[in-house]
């Protein structure tokens, strides 16, 4: 009988390569796709709406950022092939952005096309240098209150994006932007085997056709390519100077794209109840931004709205929904321009306030929540929402929301630091027993909390209760000890456990004065 094969690698032998559960579960979900004709045609529907979607949207981002309409339309169609293969997080949508839009805007204004094309490679490039150092497990440290912040600020600024298409137009555009909404209240009610968002677009503009209605439509965004996307090297002189120009925007795109992506992965993994890979989505980012750069693309990242139209309006679960969104926004784009121009924007303003009503967590502003919630958790939701919305730039809302957190977090668990006093008068000594984290903000008026001139000559501080964390602390204690020593009487610490002894230990004596 042979032996039983070894669970453990043979010394100097590789061990075989093999594949994550996450990757093996989102392989087996495509080939079920494949296999299954309704949930095909849910990915490929689904697919065909969020290109419908993005068309103007790409449009609109073309024009903030200053290019041609078809700079950012083929920067959605490479964003979204190249994420569906490359990313980490099946089923999101990647295209061009008005966040990258208005970081990279002052390079085209300043300095031309070529050189935004070099700031999309290089912000590619550096995406996948932050993917391979494992930035994206820095997500851990985002509290849910900023998440939640995040989807409200998302879905009021997807709301307001729609405002201008609203006002001052044709008297017609209203009643269509009520039947769009009351399609897609309606639809789903009677089937869900075709996406509410799809009918509503394909009525709305049989309806406008047929009867000549005279409304705003795509065609009105900006000129259709009729042109496949071509390979495209910046004209740019490789110098200092140029890298001088380039890599501060570089540097804001790289980060504001992994920011709004690896933030609307975590909401899709909420929404869908499945785990992404945040490193993997952060060096596909960057791998996609390249592959753009290099056909023209003004970059871009994870789109929110698109996004949850593909997931919760169209129910799309896989990579072939977001591949299929950009093949069939270059077919709309290229071979049927002149049919995608006629959808009246109503239409389509009608599917992203949807978007936005259902993108917005109402649960959290209910009067019952907001009483059992803690202050502090409301007011980083609220800061998040106010930045974002303020700035029209998620990065900044979610970093003053995690800045606000970290300071409320350390002032509540300052807070709970506590040094009681026992004195042994037989034995001739006093003891201060500290209980609590000892850091930055609650050690800094730890030096106050000791009688020196009336102690006795033998003071003992207990941290069996307690931690030692930082320098700050270590400074404290030496302090303490100092003011002790200047009054000829002996301090001795006892109880630090094994962590707190070793940074004690380290850094005592060795801080200054």
């Amino acid at each position: 009988m042979s032996p039983a094969p070894s669970a453990v690698t043979p010394r100097g032998e590789e061990p075989a390569k093999r594949h994550s559960p996450r990757e093996a579960r989102d392989a087996t979900s495509v080939l079920e796709a494949l296999r299954s004709p309704r949930r095909l045609r849910t990915e490929l529907l689904a697919g065909l709406v969020v290109a419908l979607a993005l068309i103007p949207e790409a449009i609109s981002f073309s024009i903030i950022a200053g290019v041609a309409p078809q700079v950012g339309l083929f920067a959605s169609f490479t964003m979204a092939v190249t994420i569906a293969v490359v990313g980490g997080r099946p089923a999101m949508i990647s295209a061009a952005t008005g966040a990258i839009a208005l970081v990279v805007a002052p390079v085209v204004r300043e300095h031309g096309l070529d050189h935004l094309i070099a700031t999309v490679i290089l912000g590619g490039l550096l995406q996948v240098l932050m993917g391979v150092l494992g930035v994206a497990k820095l997500m851990r440290f985002v509290p849910r209150s900023v998440m939640v912040g995040f989807v409200n600020a998302l879905a009021i600024l997807i709301f307001l994006a729609q405002l201008p298409h609203l006002v001052g137009v044709p008297w017609a555009v209203y009643p269509l932007a009520a039947a769009g909404l009351a399609i897609l209240v309606l639809w789903p009610r009677l089937t869900s085997a075709v996406p509410a968002p799809l009918v509503a677009i394909v009525l709305l503009t049989v309806v406008t056709v047929a009867a000549s209605i005279a409304v705003p439509t795509v065609g009105d965004q900006g000129e259709l390519p009729s042109s496949l996307p071509a390979l495209f090297v910046p004209d740019v002189p490789f110098t200092w100077g140029t890298l001088e120009i380039i890599a501060p925007y570089a540097v804001a795109m790289a980060l504001v794209g992994l920011m709004e992506s690896l933030m609307t992965a975590k909401l899709v993994d909420d929404v869908t109840g499945t785990h992404s890979g945040k490193t993997r989505e952060a060096w596909g980012q960057g791998v996609a931004n390249v592959v753009t750069g290099l056909f023209g693309g003004m970059g871009g990242c994870a789109m929110i709205g698109q996004t949850m139209i593909n997931v919760k309006a169209s129910g799309a679960r896989t990579r072939i929904s977001t591949f299929a969104a950009g093949v069939f926004l270059l077919v709309l784009v290229v071979v049927l321009g002149d049919v995608v121009g006629m959808i009246p924007m109503a239409a389509l303003v009608a599917v992203m306030v949807m978007v936005s009503v259902g993108t917005f967590d109402w649960h959290s502003v209910r009067p019952s929540t907001l009483r059992r919630m803690p202050r502090s958790e409301t007011l980083v939701m609220l800061v998040t929402v106010a930045l974002t919305v303020a700035t029209e730039n998620l990065a900044y809302g979610v970093v003053g929301g995690v800045l606000t957190a970290m300071v409320l977090f350390a002032r509540r668990v300052a807070h709970l630091t506590r040094v009681a006093a026992t004195e042994d008068r037989d034995a001739g000594t006093k003891t201060y027993r500290v209980t609590g984290a000892l850091f930055w903000a609650s050690s800094n008026d730890l030096v106050h909390q000791f009688d020196y001139d009336g102690d006795p000559e033998d003071v003992v501080i207990d941290v069996t209760a307690g931690q030692v964390w930082d320098a700050s602390t270590v400074a404290a204690l030496d302090a303490v000890e100092r003011r002790y020593a200047e009054r000829g009487k002996r301090l001795r610490m006892v109880g630090l456990e094994a962590h707190s002894a070793t940074r004690h230990e380290a850094l005592t004596g060795n801080l200054g004065a």
